[in-house]
């Protein structure tokens, strides 16, 4: 069909990424293929193409595929790069800019990328600076658009990923929220859901540029998805 939208997906099998597919299923019109170091199972009803590669042929993929757009929802955290700050940079800055860069090299003219609440390159904290050095090197990457998510705190399951924190945090998340109120609502918690669907909303608009979009904004492009 001369119609169907491509997307190329990188971190499939984290939160973000599998309520990517878990949305994507019964879209007749959306060729979603994923693209990972490891098998992972396929939510059911799920109809897609995985490919299985080490990173540095994930450009060769994406040159075969020649998808319209990426989303990419890599990242780690803290414990699993084992508390080495090289380790976390190796995924959450040098494998999303390195993917992103490959991307554009196969033409891909869109990107989607899911950072954090408070990226700031100039932060004190290591985990925010991370996120805000990639923000700002990826807007020097060349697409033509490009999206940047900063969702609060992620709700939803997690496979093979427990975090102690977190589950603590979205026990009283319904209480925490209410008290985030003005400027502080962009910390509130927001479905791993939402967060998807506002992706694969942003990864089909048209206008030119780059776009921040804190918890308000994915919330809005996600009522935008059903309808796509």
């Amino acid at each position: 069909m001369s119609d169907v939208f491509r997307i190329a997906l990188v971190g499939a099998t984290g939160l973000v990424g599998r309520e990517v597919i878990k949305a994507c299923i019964g879209k007749d019109r959306i060729r979603l293929v994923g693209i990972a170091r490891r098998e992972t199972a396929l939510p059911a009803g799920a109809r897609m193409e995985m490919f299985v590669a080490e990173p540095d042929k994930w450009g060769e993929v994406l040159e075969a595929v020649k998808p319209d757009a990426l989303i990419c929802a890599l990242g780690t955290t803290w414990k699993r790069a084992g508390k080495d700050e090289a380790a976390f940079r190796a995924v959450d800055q040098y494998l999303v800019l390195d993917t992103a860069r490959a991307a554009l090299a196969a033409g891909v003219t869109r990107m989607v990328t899911v950072s954090s609440v408070n990226a700031d390159p100039n932060a004190k904290l290591f985990y925010p600076r991370v996120k805000g050095e990639t923000e700002q090197q990826l807007s020097k990457v060349g697409f033509k658009r490009l999206d940047i998510l900063q969702p609060g705190l992620l709700m939803g399951s997690r496979q093979d990923d427990a975090r102690l924190g977190e589950g603590l945090a979205k026990i009283i998340s319904p209480i925490s929220d209410l008290m985030l109120q003005g400027a502080l609502r962009k910390f509130r918690s927001i479905e791993g859901r939402t967060v998807a669907e506002g992706a694969l909303a942003l990864a089909s608009r048209k206008a030119a540029g780059r776009f921040t979009h804190d918890n308000d904004m994915i919330r809005r492009a996600a009522r935008e998805w059903p309808k796509a």
